[in-house]
């Protein structure tokens, strides 16, 4: 259980989160908003790395203002910029986050070998990390945040690097383990969230602008997405556009965009895709 309440980060003078209020009880849940939002920093502090200037975020019971070593001890956090140990190897990489947990009671070496698989890396296990992909460093990364499956679990842009197969496991894994843990990531990737989160928060200028379903986010597009064709000498008619879709095809332009009235007479309403949703809202906020 999760519960923010009156949560607010000011470095100096800037303000980056404004009084922010929420519970989460469990699940996956996605949080989204454009680059400088505060995705990142409010992350930072539910992993107890970064105190809040005011307000407090209680985890299981346990405060991030006063009892921080606590609540780091129910968590797995993976950053959006994680850093490894280049001369070990995966192996012993999970070793040693294994010892940073031995207060749980597990069996560490059926946990590692169970973690190396599920990430598919098993077969790189006895490399040195240095040698590694981007993707794989980041299939590790995740590895450690799952380690012991702590009660709470946190990623900031986890899809970050990985291909489109290890996207699809990586979504595979988050989906059995939200069915018992509560699931926290940030990310870009509309698929992401679309296929796998209960629960979606949408931040903006430090401050939520929604809570809710992803149906209840795309619904935020209704009346708002229209879909039309124009020819190709025609692209100056976009200028001012919101636009979600330009697809050239054999004859022209094949466009969607967002306007609260038709942008030309012969284009038609259509029903918002998750993104379309989003953006719509995104776009009322004045971003």
């Amino acid at each position: 259980m999760i519960e923010v309440s009156h949560l607010t980060k000011q470095f100096k003078k800037k303000k980056v989160l404004h009084d922010l209020n929420l519970s989460v009880e469990g699940g996956m849940v996605g949080l989204v908003g454009p680059n400088g939002a505060g995705k990142t920093t409010f992350m930072r502090m539910l992993a107890a790395v970064s105190k809040p200037s005011s307000g407090d975020i209680i985890v299981n019971g346990y405060s991030i203002q006063k009892e921080a070593s606590s609540v780091r001890k129910e968590i797995g956090y993976l950053p959006q910029h994680f850093q490894l140990y280049p001369q070990l190897t995966a192996s012993e990489f999970l070793d040693y986050t294994g010892q940073l947990k031995q207060d749980r009671d597990y069996d560490h070496e059926m946990e590692k070998n169970r973690l190396l698989d599920a990430l598919n890396l098993r077969s790189q296990q006895n490399q040195k990390i240095k040698t590694y992909s981007n993707g794989m460093k980041q299939r590790l990364g995740i590895a450690q945040a799952l380690y012991g499956e702590p009660s709470l679990m946190i990623f900031d842009e986890p899809s970050a690097g990985l291909d489109p197969e290890e996207r699809l496991r990586f979504r595979n894994i988050m989906a059995d383990v939200s069915s018992r843990r509560t699931v926290i990531l940030s990310t870009h990737i509309v698929e992401d969230i679309e296929s796998s989160c209960d629960t979606l928060i949408v931040l903006n200028k430090g401050e939520i602008l929604f809570i809710g379903t992803p149906f209840d986010l795309q619904c935020k597009g209704n009346g708002l997405v229209w879909e039309f064709d124009l020819e190709d000498d025609d692209w100056n008619q976009l200028a001012g556009l919101q636009m979600t879709l330009t697809k050239r095809k054999a004859n022209g332009l094949h466009c969607r965009a967002i306007s609260p009235v038709a942008p030309f007479d012969f284009a038609e309403a259509v029903n918002p895709t998750l993104e379309e949703g989003y953006m719509a809202l995104i776009g009322r906020d004045g971003t």
